[in-house]
């Protein structure tokens, strides 16, 4: 497997853990046990209960993932959608 196999789902914090640990509850419903990837630990981004994340998991091991990115605002399900090429193609006559 590559680098790059790593599956990226979104969820939501709901308990904070010592170590920088949080249980995060993806939109599928399942929860797991996460971590702050190293750029949100030296830019020093705080994750509370309730924070929106992007969250890495490694397909090996669906229990544990590592926060990757901690959103503003919920995100929106349109903005992880591929664009329609049909639609793009009506867009631009």
């Amino acid at each position: 497997m590559a680098k790059d196999d790593n599956l990226e789902l979104n969820g939501v914090v709901k308990d904070c853990y010592p170590n920088t640990t949080f249980l995060v509850q993806l939109e599928n419903g399942h929860e797991l046990l996460a971590y702050l990837a190293g750029k949100l630990r030296k830019h020093y981004i705080k994750v509370l209960a309730g924070d929106h994340v992007r969250l890495q998991i490694s397909p090996y091991d669906l229990t544990k993932g590592r926060i990757i990115r901690r959103f503003t605002k919920p995100p929106r399900p349109e903005d992880f959608l591929e664009p329609d090429p049909e639609v793009a193609d009506t867009k631009a006559d």
